[in-house]
């Protein structure tokens, strides 16, 4: 969903940009700092059962992704390196809001099977990004899905924050259920395009 009203977020958040910029603050550091902030929050508050403050507090950096990427394109300092080191973190900050909900699962929200759930959507979450770029690096598409990380992201914030605010755990129940199909289903996909592109290019089949 962040992507698809990623204008309508950057243009609300450029100011912000501008004023970072003007401060000389890098867009590498923006990446880090949000890192960080969404780690603490997640490992911070999920794992004592804090559901609402630790969605409230990681909102405060999850935006960094856009703020980042808007900072490059203004000083036209876009790199390589800065689009690996978003990358790369992004898969760390997914994990720990993914590894939070499992530490809570394992302790104040005691449940097995949510356990499993948040580490299912933990692993197949980065499995689905990691077969999308392993994809592109030898030269095939496999931008396909029904779970892009931004959807994945912002399902699981806003409905573990209503959780948290209404008392209501079958939000999150059902959201982790919904997550690890629709990634499982990803993964199958993008494995499934890949495969017949290669096929097309007359590559033996295995």
């Amino acid at each position: 969903m962040l992507e698809r009203f990623r204008a309508f977020w950057t243009k609300v958040l450029s100011p912000v940009a501008r004023l970072l910029i003007r401060l000389h603050v890098s867009a590498d550091a923006v990446t880090l700092v949000g890192t960080i902030g969404v780690c603490v929050g997640a490992l911070a508050f999920f794992p004592r059962g804090h559901l609402l403050g630790g969605v409230i507090f990681i909102t405060c950096f999850v935006f960094s992704d856009l703020i980042d990427g808007h900072m490059s394109r203004l000083t036209g300092t876009s790199s390589k390196f800065g689009a690996f080191l978003d990358s790369t973190l992004d898969r760390v900050g997914d994990g720990a809001i993914f590894g939070g909900l499992a530490l809570y699962y394992a302790g104040p929200g005691d449940s097995r099977i949510y356990l499993w759930l948040s580490l299912i959507c933990l692993v197949m979450g980065s499995v689905t990004s990691y077969a999308r770029s392993r994809a592109e690096s030898l030269g095939y598409q496999a931008k396909v899905g029904i779970a892009e990380r931004s959807d994945r992201l912002v399902s699981i914030l806003v409905m573990t924050g209503f959780n948290g605010l209404l008392g209501l755990p079958v939000l999150t129940y059902i959201t982790l259920w919904a997550l690890a199909a629709a990634s499982t289903i990803t993964v199958g996909q993008r494995i499934w395009v890949v495969r017949q592109q290669a096929l097309a290019e007359g590559n033996p089949q295995p």
